[in-house]
């Protein structure tokens, strides 16, 4: 998303808060353990916010935000950058390595190729 894009024009993720902080947290690839113990509280706190039976305070969302990487309105209103926006970025460098190392397997595998059709040439000639 770019930064001239009006939050009030996206669709808005449609999965409750605490289905956000939790698959924010799972993106960011923190455990419920981490999440708690950074922000100072129990473990159970964060378990009661990710299945929605309670919900972080404004200064725990701020936190939990920057935590997690992921915007506050995406947090609250599901609008904003979230975890698949960071995630697209990561996933679109490693294929761009992944398509640079198949090409160049493509390359090799081609000389091999050529080098194997010589040697076949060069055996039937000897004969």
């Amino acid at each position: 998303m770019s930064d001239t894009t009006n939050i009030f024009e996206e669709i808005p993720d449609d999965d409750t808060i605490g289905g956000r902080i939790s698959r924010a947290r799972e993106a960011a690839g923190l455990s419920v353990k981490d999440v708690a113990w950074r922000l100072g509280v129990k473990m159970a706190t964060v378990k009661a916010w990710e299945s929605d039976r309670s919900q972080p305070g404004s200064h725990r969302l701020s936190n939990l935000s920057g935590l997690l990487q992921v915007s506050l309105s995406w947090i609250i209103h599901g609008v904003g950058i979230g975890p698949s926006d960071l995630l697209a970025d990561e996933t679109n460098k490693e294929m761009t390595q992944q398509l640079d190392q198949l090409r160049l397997l493509h390359v090799e595998t081609g000389q091999l190729i050529e080098r194997l059709k010589g040697e076949v040439e060069r055996i039937a000639q000897a004969r």
